[in-house]
């Protein structure tokens, strides 16, 4: 079985994971948030012990 030479394979992976994440990079910077964020409010509900069997 012959080998091959793995220079213009390494150059074709190198080019494609270049475009790739150039492109995904342009996506994720140009996206926008659909909402704005809000303020938590700092009031909590308050909260029930937690029911044990044994109690």
């Amino acid at each position: 079985m012959p080998q091959l030479n793995p220079s213009p394979w390494f150059m074709i992976f190198l080019l494609t994971w270049t475009v790739l994440t150039t492109t995904m990079l342009n996506k994720t910077l140009h996206s926008k948030f659909p909402n704005t964020p809000t303020s938590k409010e700092t009031h909590q509900e308050p909260t029930n012990p937690w029911p044990w069997p044994w109690h």
